[in-house]
């Protein structure tokens, strides 16, 4: 019989909302216009990066995953944040260079956004917002939201869970086998 702990723990990578997250819009680092819909039938974990912050060796782990699955219909969306401690001061070309420089990433990145607050992009509201599918801010940089195939949230992991942690790598497992 499982623990009452652990059930809880499945409870919160249950979605609560069958939110469609695939209509906002939100654009490249380059200022290409896109959304998830560009990656439906895909699973996609999306991070909120910052190149400054204690957590940015992530990235490491991040290309990781992103290569180990890419083939399997997977990839990692990171979105730069300035929200935390002002971790992602620099300009576009500044992430772009050292992200791929420093930690060879090869998945999109996204334009800086907001996370949180009255600027929060709308993306994160429907992620984190009061009717959101896990309502509750970001607590920092490398927050991460697993999105399956159909463009709906399925699972939330803290910034200090690791990209390669067994937790997030069996929820992109189970989210690449659901059809």
């Amino acid at each position: 019989m499982k623990s009452p702990v652990l059930f809880a723990a499945a409870l919160v990578a249950a979605p609560v909302h069958a939110a469609d997250l695939t209509t906002i819009p939100f654009k490249t680092l380059a200022g290409k216009e896109t959304s998830l819909a560009d990656f439906k039938g895909k699973v996609v974990l999306v991070v909120n990066t910052a190149s400054k912050c204690g957590l940015t060796p992530q990235y490491e782990a991040l290309e990781a995953v992103h290569k180990k699955f890419a083939a399997q219909g997977f990839t990692v969306i990171a979105f730069p944040c300035n929200d935390f401690g002002a971790q992602e001061p620099g300009t576009a070309e500044e992430i772009r260079e050292f992200c791929q420089t420093k930690y060879s990433v090869s998945f999109p990145l996204m334009e800086k956004i907001h996370v949180k607050g009255a600027e929060r992009h709308p993306l994160y509201t429907a992620l984190t917002g009061k009717d959101g599918v896990f309502p509750g801010d970001v607590k920092w940089n490398f927050g991460k939201f697993l999105i399956g195939k159909d463009g709906k949230a399925i699972a939330r992991f803290e910034p200090t869970e690791k990209p390669d942690s067994e937790a997030v790598t069996t929820a992109i497992e189970k989210a690449l086998a659901a059809p």
